[in-house]
């Protein structure tokens, strides 16, 4: 990265060989190079007024009983998270690394690297365990590891690899990484760099991360509907996401961001009722009071009030296939649902 402007110099674009993840079709492999350019959007306004709320008294639902899908786990579930609780504590960045070991890249140019590899990861669709696995992998690195800002990109692009291989079925090439950054890195330089992240991580690179829980948390807040809501699951993964780019989130662990994007969700498209209940406290082991800090922080985040002009995210979750959910808004936030 040449500047906090920029992308090692591409302002903010974005070079694809392919726009869709590679499968086993040479033809799409060979699929001609187009450019996406980053566009801005308009800021969401905030709506100061609510409802009055009413606690739900209702008794813990039980989300593991009766379910046929072998892939959830039942059986197993509570002993399978609560290992994942304490795995979440271990090798975590802290949230103010950039500062101790960082003297050329700055929490800005953070941000522009992971708006940027937001985009990189709907041009593959790569599944948004990759992404948040990615931004792991770069602040730990960065965490144990001084890095000059034009090397900042090539580390993007190499933890993106590295989480690709281990949550996709078929990674993107090295060459195709090589030409979303207009080829200012060679295949070399990204296989010298994947040998250094892997070895920092002692090859375990797996960790919890927010999307880990959310959908834990998402199934105890639609336990008592008829129907799922798409609209509350997407709205949740859109706040959710918005906090990868911003490095003040890293003093919550992701937990606690994942319980917060679903009561922040469930407030923003219901003011009628408590957003937290017996069933969501029992899942997620959080009390509403305990969730106050983050879940300000984040409606900060939703309501855009710092302006910040990183909106990869934002336009992601403009389009119809996610409802529009960024451009809800949530009402003030009464003391009183704490």
């Amino acid at each position: 990265m040449g500047n906090e402007n920029a992308v090692s110099g591409n302002q903010g674009r974005v070079l694809r060989e392919n726009p869709k993840r590679r499968t086993l079709d040479e033809k799409k492999a060979n699929a001609p190079k187009k450019r996406a350019i980053l566009k801005d959007i308009t800021n969401v306004t905030c709506e100061n007024s609510y409802t009055i709320i009413c606690l739900n008294v209702s008794k813990i639902v039980d989300i593991d009983s009766d379910d046929k899908d072998p892939l959830l786990c039942s059986l197993y579930a509570s002993d399978i998270y609560y290992n994942m609780r304490v795995a979440e504590l271990k090798r975590r960045p802290f949230p103010d690394f950039m500062e101790k070991t960082q003297r050329d890249v700055t929490q800005t140019m953070r941000g522009i690297l992971v708006d940027w590899l937001v985009e990189v990861s709907e041009e593959y669709t790569l599944v948004p365990d990759t992404l948040y696995l990615t931004v792991y992998l770069i602040d730990w690195f960065l965490q144990g590891n001084y890095i000059e800002r034009h090397r900042l990109q090539l580390l993007g692009i190499t933890c993106m690899l590295i989480a690709s291989k281990y949550e996709e079925i078929c990674a993107p090439r090295i060459e195709e990484l090589c030409v979303i950054t207009d080829n200012s890195y060679t295949r070399d330089q990204v296989l010298e760099m994947e040998s250094q992240v892997l070895k920092h991580f002692s090859f375990q690179i797996y960790t919890p991360t927010s999307k880990t829980f959310l959908r834990r948390f998402l199934r105890a807040a639609q336990a008592s509907y008829a129907n799922p809501s798409l609209e509350i699951e997407f709205l949740a993964n859109y706040l959710t996401e918005l906090t990868l780019v911003d490095y003040q989130f890293l003093k919550f662990i992701p937990s606690v961001i994942a319980a917060s994007a679903v009561f922040l969700a469930k407030w923003t498209l219901n003011q009628s009722s408590h957003p937290w209940n017996p069933t969501l406290e029992h899942y997620t082991t959080y009390k509403a009071s305990d969730l106050k800090a983050s879940v300000q922080a984040l409606q900060d985040l939703q309501l855009n009030t710092k302006g910040c002009l990183l909106n990869s995210i934002r336009m992601k979750y403009r389009k119809n296939k996610f409802k529009s959910v960024a451009v809800f808004t949530s009402p003030k936030l009464p003391d009183k649902l704490f």
